[in-house]
C-alpha cells in the first residue's frame, strides 16, 4: 500500500468508526438530547483511540501529530499562552466571518442552532459535566482529530507539498463544518470558518497543537458558560 492510499485508509478508519458509533447511538437514543450528546462524546473518544493506534502502526506518537510535552516554565507557559490567545482571536474572527458569509448567500441573518444545549441553562452540576466532558471530547480530541491527523494524513495523500498542505486544511475544514451538522447550515459554514482558521494557526505555530487545543477551549469555555447564563 502506497503512502498515499495509507494515508487515505487511515481517514476511512478514523472517521468510519465514529459514523458507526453515531448511527448505532441513534437508533436507541431518540430525541434524548443528552444521550445523543453522550453518543457524540463517545465517538470522539473512539476516533482518538483509533488515531492513537493508527500512529503507533505508523511508529509514531501523538507527539508527531503536535501533542509534545508543554514546557511548564514560566516563559514556556506565557509564550503557549500569547500563541493560543491569538489563535482564538482569529478563529472567534473567522467563526463572525462564516456568519457574514452565510447571511450574505441566504439573505437571512440567522444564528447556529444552539436548542441541543438549552439543558445547561441554570444547571451548575451539569455545566461542570459538560466542560469536563468538551475540553476532552472537543477541545483536545477535535484539534487531534480534525488538525494534528487529518491534515497531516491528507496532505500525505495529496503528495506532502505546499499545495496539498492547502488543500488538506480547507478539505479538514469543511469536514469540521459537516460534523457539526446538529447546528444547522449556518452553524455548519461558521465552524467550516473557524475549523480553517485553527488549522492556518496550526501550521504557524510549527504544529503545536496544544496551541490550538487550548484556543479551542477558550471558545467551548464561553459557549458553555453563555448556555448556562441563558
Amino acid at each position: 500500500m502506497t503512502k498515499q492510499n495509507k494515508g487515505l485508509f487511515d481517514i476511512v478508519t478514523v472517521f468510519g468508526s465514529a459514523l458507526i458509533i453515531i448511527y448505532a447511538g441513534g437508533q436507541f437514543t431518540g430525541e434524548n438530547i443528552l444521550a445523543r450528546m453522550g453518543v457524540v462524546w463517545i465517538a470522539n473518544i473512539a476516533m482518538i483511540a483509533t488515531v492513537v493506534v493508527l500512529q503507533r502502526r505508523k511508529g509514531e506518537t501523538l507527539a508527531n501529530l503536535g501533542v509534545g510535552r508543554i514546557d511548564w516554565s514560566t516563559k514556556g507557559l506565557m509564550k503557549l499562552s500569547g500563541a493560543s490567545l491569538l489563535a482564538f482571536v482569529i478563529a472567534i474572527v473567522a467563526f463572525i466571518l462564516g456568519s457574514i458569509v452565510m447571511a450574505n448567500i441566504t439573505g437571512i441573518p440567522e444564528d447556529a442552532d444552539m436548542s441541543s444545549y438549552q439543558f445547561l441553562a441554570g444547571n451548575l452540576p451539569m455545566l461542570l459535566l459538560s466542560l469536563t466532558g468538551v475540553f476532552i471530547a472537543s477541545s483536545f480530541g477535535e484539534e487531534l482529530v480534525y488538525r494534528g491527523f487529518l491534515i497531516s494524513r491528507i496532505e500525505e495523500a495529496l503528495g506532502d507539498n505546499k499545495q496539498a498542505l492547502i488543500w488538506a486544511v480547507v478539505l479538514s475544514s469543511i469536514v469540521f463544518g459537516l460534523a457539526h451538522y446538529t447546528w444547522g447550515p449556518m452553524g455548519m459554514v461558521q465552524t467550516a470558518f473557524m475549523g480553517g482558521a485553527l488549522g492556518i494557526s496550526w501550521i504557524r505555530a510549527k504544529r503545536n497543537l496544544w496551541v490550538v487545543i487550548f484556543a479551542h477551549a477558550y471558545m467551548d469555555f464561553i459557549l458553555m458558560l453563555q448556555m448556562y447564563l441563558a
